[in-house]
């Protein structure tokens, strides 16, 4: 028998990019959501822009339509793992963008270097979903 602590399911939206390999755009696992690494291709188009900056502002639009197919947003994050990749260069207009997007308090976050393959920036995060009300 599967329970709530152990239940996971699969996240699809035609709202962000659809997995180019084996892999869901999300889980949602117990109290958690984690999304796959969402990269900057506008999901309508396949079109990516040219700085880190409109790509950060894609790849947060992307995860937010994701976390919202879960009921979630932005404000749910607890963690965020990033790839950039260019780290010297672009991590001030990266971290400018990702700034505006996330409250206090922020969510914990490790930021890295890799090899992105013609994209600058990725970033995959885990949410966690509010506990059932028991009055309901």
């Amino acid at each position: 028998m599967t329970t709530h602590a152990t239940a996971r399911r699969a996240v699809t939206t035609e709202r962000a990019p659809a997995p180019v390999g084996g892999y869901s755009q999300a889980i949602v696992a117990g109290p958690y959501v984690f999304t796959s690494g969402l990269g900057p291709q506008d999901p309508e188009t396949g079109a990516v822009a040219g700085t880190v900056e409109e790509q950060t502002r894609q790849v947060l639009r992307n995860l937010g339509a994701v976390l919202e197919a879960t009921g979630l947003g932005l404000d749910d994050v607890v963690k965020a793992t990033v790839h950039l990749q260019h780290v010297h260069r672009d991590f001030a207009g990266f971290d400018r963008i990702y700034r505006e997007h996330f409250g206090d308090p922020r969510p914990v976050r490790t930021t890295v270097g890799s090899d992105l393959m013609d994209i600058l920036v990725e970033i995959d995060v885990v949410a966690l979903r509010p506990a059932p009300d028991p009055a309901a």
